[in-house]
Protein backbone atom coordinates (compact mmCIF):
# COMPACT_ATOMS: atom_id res chain seq x y z
CA UNK A 1 0.00 0.00 0.00
CA UNK A 2 1.61 3.73 -1.08
CA UNK A 3 2.44 5.72 1.63
CA UNK A 4 0.50 9.40 1.97
CA UNK A 5 2.00 12.25 1.15
CA UNK A 6 0.38 15.33 2.37
CA UNK A 7 1.38 19.33 1.50
CA UNK A 8 1.61 21.73 3.96
CA UNK A 9 3.81 25.05 5.51
CA UNK A 10 5.65 24.61 9.07
CA UNK A 11 4.32 26.30 11.48
CA UNK A 12 6.75 25.67 14.43
CA UNK A 13 10.24 24.58 14.56
CA UNK A 14 11.40 25.03 18.36
CA UNK A 15 11.88 21.11 18.60
CA UNK A 16 15.27 18.91 18.03
CA UNK A 17 14.70 17.27 14.13
CA UNK A 18 10.82 18.15 14.71
CA UNK A 19 9.10 20.38 12.84
CA UNK A 20 4.96 20.92 13.39
CA UNK A 21 3.58 21.14 9.79
CA UNK A 22 -0.27 22.55 9.13
CA UNK A 23 -2.14 20.80 6.56
CA UNK A 24 -5.38 22.84 4.91
CA UNK A 25 -7.95 20.56 3.31
CA UNK A 26 -10.74 22.38 1.27
CA UNK A 27 -14.17 20.22 0.43
CA UNK A 28 -17.27 21.40 -0.49
CA UNK A 29 -20.28 20.84 2.22
CA UNK A 30 -22.70 18.16 1.08
CA UNK A 31 -26.00 20.21 2.00
CA UNK A 32 -24.85 23.76 1.41
CA UNK A 33 -22.56 23.11 -1.40
CA UNK A 34 -19.78 26.15 -0.03
CA UNK A 35 -16.25 25.19 0.11
CA UNK A 36 -15.45 24.74 3.54
CA UNK A 37 -11.26 24.99 4.50
CA UNK A 38 -10.51 22.44 7.57
CA UNK A 39 -6.85 22.04 9.10
CA UNK A 40 -4.73 20.10 10.50
CA UNK A 41 -1.48 19.67 12.43
CA UNK A 42 1.15 16.98 12.08
CA UNK A 43 4.27 16.34 13.94
CA UNK A 44 7.19 15.50 11.05
CA UNK A 45 10.84 14.45 11.53
CA UNK A 46 13.33 16.62 10.12
CA UNK A 47 16.79 15.06 10.77
CA UNK A 48 19.23 17.73 9.83
CA UNK A 49 16.91 20.73 10.80
CA UNK A 50 16.63 22.08 7.85
CA UNK A 51 13.20 24.01 7.50
CA UNK A 52 11.99 27.14 9.02
CA UNK A 53 8.81 28.43 9.87
CA UNK A 54 6.70 29.31 6.87
CA UNK A 55 8.67 27.06 4.33
CA UNK A 56 5.77 24.39 2.36
CA UNK A 57 7.13 21.28 2.68
CA UNK A 58 5.73 17.61 1.66
CA UNK A 59 5.51 15.20 4.36
CA UNK A 60 5.52 11.41 3.85
CA UNK A 61 3.98 8.77 6.07
CA UNK A 62 6.54 6.67 8.16
CA UNK A 63 6.87 3.93 10.96
CA UNK A 64 6.82 5.80 14.61
CA UNK A 65 9.73 7.73 15.41
CA UNK A 66 8.37 8.73 19.09
CA UNK A 67 5.19 9.11 20.67
CA UNK A 68 3.28 11.90 18.33
CA UNK A 69 5.53 11.65 15.16
CA UNK A 70 4.41 9.45 12.32
CA UNK A 71 5.58 11.72 9.14
CA UNK A 72 9.08 12.69 7.95
CA UNK A 73 9.81 15.42 5.52
CA UNK A 74 10.26 14.83 1.92
CA UNK A 75 10.90 18.01 0.28
CA UNK A 76 10.40 21.43 0.18
CA UNK A 77 8.17 22.81 -2.19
Amino acid sequence: MPKRILQGTVTSDQNEQTVTVLVERRYKHPLLHKTVRSSKKYRAHDPKNEFKVGDTVRIQECAPISKTKRWEVVTAV
